[in-house]
């Protein structure tokens, strides 16, 4: 029990940590991770728009991860809201799957997440539903 709510812990802070680089650096600057010219901006309204957007997602992300977190606390109290986050997160990686690029997808920029998100997060899935069974009705 104790490497599960260690991983959660360090699971959620990696959440926090990359929803907060894309919330606050946005999608110009690609958050913490460099300089902002990557991209260049032809149509400043919309882009303002797409970067609020990905600024209130990544708002979404960082929450995801503070329940990762306090769920390592209150691993019998949050095993539902963990257990349907997980469900999210693995929906997500599909969703990476429409862009039907798959150099893009096996890329050591996207195959490391995409394994994380259809692999790694369903068996932690598992695992809490296992080590909890019977907390349903706690």
């Amino acid at each position: 029990m104790v490497l599960l709510k260690s991983l959660l812990l360090l699971s959620g802070a990696a959440i926090i940590w990359l929803g907060l680089n894309v919330g606050l650096g946005g999608i110009e600057t690609l958050g913490w991770q460099g300089a902002g010219d990557f991209v260049q901006v032809t149509d400043p309204g919309t882009f303002a728009v797409q970067d609020n957007h990905t600024r209130f997602i990544a708002g979404v992300w960082t929450c995801v991860g503070v329940l990762f977190v306090a769920g390592a606390f209150a691993l019998q109290r949050l095993r539902t809201v963990l257990i349907v986050l997980i469900g999210m997160i693995f929906v997500g990686g599909l969703m990476r799957l429409t862009q039907s690029d798959m150099a893009l997808l096996m890329s050591r920029d996207i195959a490391p997440s995409l394994v994380a998100e259809l692999v790694l997060f369903p068996l932690l899935g598992l695992w809490i539903a296992r080590a909890t069974r019977g907390a349903e009705h706690v």
